[in-house]
């Protein structure tokens, strides 16, 4: 049978390489919304994508290091 230990760096490695993807997804999201919402009340800065975008970079830096304290916990 196989060697739980020899599996557990592939299953971290691949958490490590979803995470791009995750960050991606979530900014895009948040970007995306803050569009709509400035179609949906105008004003002339574009406040609510920049304001969404920032939201989003710290949703997805948050989701990032409770990640990584997982995975270090596992250890």
């Amino acid at each position: 049978m196989d060697n739980p230990e020899k599996k557990q760096p592939n299953n971290k490695w691949m958490a490590l390489i979803n995470i791009p993807f995750q960050m991606g997804i979530v900014i895009f999201a948040f970007a995306w919304l803050g569009g709509w919402l400035d179609d949906k009340y105008p004003n002339k800065n574009d406040l609510y994508v920049k304001i969404m975008t920032l939201v989003g970079v710290f949703v997805a830096l948050y989701n990032v290091i409770r990640q990584v304290n997982d995975l270090n916990k596992k250890q």
